[in-house]
């Protein structure tokens, strides 16, 4: 059976492998261990991954990238809206409201979703990873940034479907990678003694996340994640774009802007000078061959004029470090050491404003293009029964609070609770106690609006129904499971009716049900929540994460029920 992460990115993919060996990084049939996240379509034939790059500015309208933010987003969407203006290709509403591509493919022109866009790279990494491997490839792990919502992690899940994987898990980038720091220290401090913290910063080609995690023996927890989902290499390509298009337009009076062949060409050529300039602190010239109406350019920058350019992106830097600090509770003392991912780290002036913020080195041990892929196939052998794996358990977090919002149809019973906070421990489950005469509806939603990257706050609606009056006419007591996944996906598991029955005889007959979390104290409309914890995924989440407790919204009582009546658990 064969395991494999994938490192699903906005502007390059890597594919790493569990082997009996250790983790490996697989290369693909041009010999790159990288292959871009770029899909081209003819009249005759599909290119995806280097064949598909090479043709970004030949076969401009139908060659599709940098699609990874349109995951689970409405067209009208003001995030796509923003990414429409930046794409050479044309977008689409689609008949279910969501965001779409429209290209000419096999002499006609095609909407795709972009699930099938996603699912058609993936198939391309999974037969990749089938080449390299000489087996079939089914089950993987693969990566998302941390800041991603519901609707954006199943769009992620849909697409896998698609492309014929079993998705084990989708990992946040932050946490893939602190897995690929912890499992191999050896000297990590036993589970008795006060962990070791550290930092792990990612900043790539479209997004900046920031996570600090707790290290013990076996053991991984994430304390806080913060982030800024429009901060990253390409914002420092862009800069270099638009002082380029404004020298041009002077020195050779020509509109870069119009013409959108010329504009690719000349965002290739400032992504290749900036990763120079981090190199050389010299003045590098930039000279483009027909770059518009027969018209050489040439032009040059160096290091110094490069950070004066881009000094309010850089100035973005600081502020999730300062609240992933804020989050965790933690001082600068108390970090052990921060560990750096992603091509964009590699600009010095980012590595020196994280410098100047921690006040301590910054370690480049970890191999910062494949360090998220390599962590995905550790899970993905952890999750896996055909390998053995290092005893290492993983504790993520939840990026945004949650909250349930619950109304009935006949009664004017409404309330809502949070039930998940920020950064609350995941996978988990709570079971929620509610006091009923009728159906009611619940409805998940993000709570603060202001944190989360996307415009529609909801969730999902859920309907609980065959809900009746017990038979002395109180309220039934109707307990409610919800549950943060694996993958960070929100949904309601389970809703159970109790009846009241009264026992005849022996009470030793029935089977008792034995929950400390539920008192015998009945409210009238809704009203006790919380929360039986239960283990998620594959670790068991104990009281000292959230304690047991009741909330009371209404402050309304009725009377205990009687001694000899027993509650019985009825599915619904």
């Amino acid at each position: 059976m064969s395991v494999v992460g994938i490192d699903l990115g906005f502007l390059n993919c890597y594919i790493a492998v569990a082997r009996s060996g250790g983790i490996e990084t697989i290369a693909n049939e041009y010999s790159d261990r990288c292959t871009p996240a770029c899909i081209s379509l003819g009249p005759r034939t599909r290119a995806i991954g280097n064949a598909a790059k090479s043709q970004i500015v030949t076969n401009v309208r139908n060659t599709v990238h940098g699609f990874k933010k349109l995951h689970g987003r409405s067209f009208d969407d003001p995030i796509v809206q923003t990414e429409r203006i930046r794409l050479p290709y044309e977008l689409q509403k689609m008949p279910n409201g969501s965001a779409g591509v429209k290209v000419r493919y096999l002499e006609e022109e095609r909407p795709f979703a972009i699930e099938q866009v996603t699912g058609m790279l993936l198939a391309k990494l999974k037969e990749t990873s089938e080449n390299a491997l000489k087996k079939p490839v089914a089950d993987c792990v693969i990566s998302i940034p941390s800041f991603f919502t519901d609707a954006e992690r199943r769009s992620v899940m849909a697409a896998a479907q698609v492309a014929g994987l079993n998705c084990l898990r989708l990992m946040n980038e932050t946490t893939a990678v602190a897995l690929a720091y912890g499992i191999y220290k050896q000297d990590l401090p036993p589970l008795d003694e006060k962990p070791r913290n550290v930092v792990f910063i990612d900043m790539g080609h479209s997004a900046y996340q920031v996570s600090i995690c707790a290290f013990n023996k076996g053991k991984l927890k994430v304390l806080a994640t913060t982030f800024d989902p429009y901060l990253g290499g390409r914002n420092f390509d862009e800069a270099l774009v638009d002082y380029f298009c404004d020298e041009f337009k002077t020195k050779y009076k020509i509109n870069v802007k119009e013409n959108s062949r010329a504009l690719l060409r000349l965002y290739q050529e400032c992504e290749k000078l900036k990763k120079l300039m981090s190199a050389n602190a010299s003045d590098l010239p930039l000279n483009i061959e027909c770059f518009m109406n027969d018209l050489d350019v040439s032009s040059k920058m160096n290091r110094a004029q490069f950070e004066q350019l881009c000094a309010s992106l850089l100035a973005r830097v600081e502020p999730p470090l300062k609240a992933v600090m804020e989050q965790a509770n933690l001082q600068r003392e108390d970090i052990n050491s921060i560990e750096i991912v992603g091509g964009a780290t590699r600009i010095p002036a980012v590595k020196e404003q994280i410098t100047k913020f921690f006040l301590k080195d910054i370690s480049t041990t970890l191999n910062a293009d494949e360090a998220v892929a390599r962590g995905c196939a550790l899970q993905c052998a952890i999750l896996s029964p055909a390998f053995k794996v290092r005893e290492f358990s993983i504790t993520d977090l939840v990026p945004y609070s949650v909250t349930l919002r619950w109304k009935t149809s006949f009664e004017d019973g409404t309330g809502e609770c949070e039930v998940f906070s920020k950064n609350h421990p995941a996978p988990f489950s709570k079971v929620i106690t509610f006091h009923k005469k009728e159906p009611f509806e619940l409805e998940a939603f993000y709570t603060h609006l202001h944190e989360v990257p996307y415009p529609d706050p909801r969730i999902g609606n859920f309907t609980i129904q065959n809900v009746f009056p017990q038979s002395d006419g109180d309220s039934s007591k109707v307990k409610v499971k919800v549950r943060m996944n694996i993958h960070g996906i929100f949904s309601v598991a389970s809703a159970s009716v109790i009846e009241k029955q009264n026992l005849e005889g022996d009470h030793c007959d029935a089977p008792m049900e034995t929950e400390a979390s539920f008192k015998s104290e009945n409210k009238d409309d809704v009203d006790k929540m919380q929360v039986d914890q239960e283990e998620g995924g594959h670790q068991k989440y104990h009281a000292e994460h959230t304690p047991e407790e009741e909330i009371d919204h209404t402050g309304a009582k009725s009377k205990s029920p009687p001694s000899d009546k027993q509650d019985r658990i009825n599915q619904t």
